[in-house]
């Protein structure tokens, strides 16, 4: 037995807990700060302003993920990237919208199904840093 099975192994474990803690992050962030604004009277009704409400759910979700990437040692450009992939989707989402082709609850669950494979293309963009020791700092970027 060769000892490159177990050193795969362990990167592919590093890779796979990171994408898991991404979500944890993501969700964190939409909940935490999601419940903040709302209490603050500051919420935004994806109802009646799909658009806003997006973008806010976005950018509380990106929140909590740089928030986490930065603790873990992760640079700037590796960060910002898992970041846009929650923004990336509305590309072709919001002309959908505006088109009448979709709702905006089908805009959401579109959205949030399409993040996840986004997260993992930057993650695989930047595969010796994602499968890397999850204990050591990044490389600044």
């Amino acid at each position: 037995m060769t000892t490159t099975a177990p050193k795969t192994g362990r990167r592919w474990g590093r890779f796979a807990l990171h994408y898991a803690e991404m979500i944890i992050a993501m969700f964190a962030g939409m909940f935490v700060l999601g419940a903040l604004l709302d209490v603050l009277g500051l919420g935004v009704s994806h109802r009646e302003y799909p658009e806003l409400g997006y973008l806010i759910m976005a950018f509380n979700m990106s929140v909590g993920m740089a928030v986490w990437m930065r603790i873990r040692g992760h640079g700037w450009a590796s960060t910002l990237e898992m970041c846009a992939a929650m923004f990336v989707p509305i590309v072709p989402l919001f002309p959908m919208l505006w088109l009448g082709l979709i709702d905006g609850g089908t805009l959401m669950v579109a959205a949030h199904v399409a993040m996840f494979p986004l997260m993992l293309a930057a993650m695989f963009h930047r595969l010796d840093e994602y499968a890397g020791c999850a204990h050591q700092p990044s490389r600044p970027s």
